[in-house]
């Protein structure tokens, strides 16, 4: 009874923000409430959801502060610099300019956090997108192709998860995923080139500069207001903003204290007036309060998913549900379960409840832990889509686009991506097609 109602409410749920029925913040509220108390579950859905707001709680300060001071760097002008740059080396060309998202979002993803990978690309590329007309909707899915690839490194989470679950070395399954993270990588290149070339085909001819304007003189681009323009503290910011980022790689201070410590520091210095202030932080309420409310709710969902052991049922029910004659396929199995498993719930039940369960039957026909763990990561390429991601729900913020949008656009280029890792192991031999008994 609970697996059915747990299968029940994630559809549910799924229809009505993909359809636009519910807002995705409403739905994640009341949608698991509904079912809760058809599950037989009564005031004790109190103390899960609130075990769930307190998990993502830290995650949600973070994102507060992360979108205040990236904020307030865009408002100084730090990122003008580099989007003149990229304006030069882009072009007019709508291709060119969906493929340089990709490639610095995967360049940038280098540091194993997709915040910071979301942030940064989209104060550098959003401008841009703006001002030639280009979909955001591209940005948004060119910049998760990117993340979902990037998330396979080992400091990324998963690797590091499924290693520790399975007690393998994370060098044994990450050094042969590079070449399919390679053929991954190209294949999400290949994709930003075709959707920039339908970008270039719906918009025609772009023209960026007025006429006559020289592309070194160009208006500033993220800074549109010359009254919140810093251009005398461009060096300033810039050294802050490298700080910030080599103290989050290092993981010494926590990012929630990092980034309300870079704020008031940002705020401080580039507008040391208490009225500028009040108006930076109320410019920006706009996008913080959406992505915040956002994250709380989806404390909700997951407080009781995980508290009315939903997560668990469907765990349960897919394992006793596998056919024995497909066990001696069973890398290409938990590759393929990956992608809904990573998707539905959350990275930490697939990796430590269902992984090594999956892992114990691959055993009995040859199949190593280290092969199941790789097969395991396939679905990292759609897992960013899923609404348990806090993150993904900064992306949609920042590129200004409604999630059960992003979800339809992108679901299906992920998917692809999906493919091409999986056909890539298969030829490389990073998981085997069958079990060797």
């Amino acid at each position: 009874m609970l697996t059915a109602i747990a299968y029940t409410m994630i559809i549910v749920f799924m229809a009505l923000i993909m359809t636009k029925r519910l807002s995705a913040m409403v739905a994640l509220i009341l949608v698991p409430i509904v079912f809760g108390l058809l599950a037989g579950f009564g005031i004790e859905l109190g103390p899960m959801m609130l075990e769930g707001i307190k998990k993502l709680a830290p995650t949600g300060v973070m994102l507060m502060f992360a979108i205040l001071y990236f904020g307030i760097m865009i408002d100084a002008g730090l990122f003008d610099p580099a989007v003149r740059v990229i304006l030069r080396l882009v072009g007019n060309d709508p291709t060119r300019i969906v493929i340089g998202t990709f490639v610095l979002a995967t360049v940038v993803s280098l540091d194993g956090d997709g915040s910071t990978t979301y942030m940064i690309t989209c104060a550098a590329m959003l401008p841009l997108y703006k001002r030639l007309g280009l979909s955001r909707l591209v940005l948004a899915c060119v910049i998760m192709m990117a993340g979902g690839l990037m998330n396979v490194l080992p400091w990324g989470g998963p690797t590091a998860r499924a290693a520790s679950s399975l007690g393998v070395d994370v060098g044994q399954l990450f050094v042969p995923m590079i070449l399919p993270m390679i053929v991954t990588g190209m294949w999400g290149i290949f994709v930003a080139g075709l959707l920039g070339r339908r970008e270039k085909k719906r918009l025609g001819a772009l023209v960026l500069q007025q006429a006559g304007t020289p592309a070194d003189s160009a208006p500033a681009v993220t800074a549109g207001n010359p009254a919140t323009a810093r251009p005398r503290l461009l060096w300033f910011n810039f050294a802050l903003t490298v700080a910030l980022m080599a103290l989050l790689i290092h993981g010494a201070i926590p990012l929630q204290v990092l980034f309300m410590v870079a704020s008031a520091i940002a705020l401080m210095v580039n507008y040391p007036n208490m009225q500028d202030q009040k108006e930076r932080i109320a410019e920006h309420a706009g996008n913080i309060v959406p992505v915040v409310s956002l994250i709380f709710a989806a404390g909700i969902f997951v407080g009781i998913l995980s508290g009315t052991k939903m997560v668990d049922a469907i765990a349960a029910s897919v394992i006793a549900g596998l056919p024995n004659w497909l066990e001696p396929y069973l890398a290409v199995v938990t590759a393929v379960l990956s992608v809904p498993f990573t998707f539905f719930i959350s990275n930490d039940a697939f990796y430590f409840g269902i992984l090594p369960i999956l892992a114990k039957a691959g055993a009995v026909h040859g199949i190593t832990a280290a092969e199941l763990g790789r097969a395991s990561l396939i679905g990292q390429q759609v897992h960013l889509l899923s609404p348990l991601v806090a993150s993904t729900y900064l992306l949609v913020g920042l590129a200004e686009v409604e999630f059960g949008d992003h979800q339809r656009f992108t679901l299906l280029w992920a998917l692809s991506a999906a493919v091409v890792m999986l056909a890539a192991c298969i030829i490389f031999g990073v998981i085997p097609v069958m079990g060797r008994t």
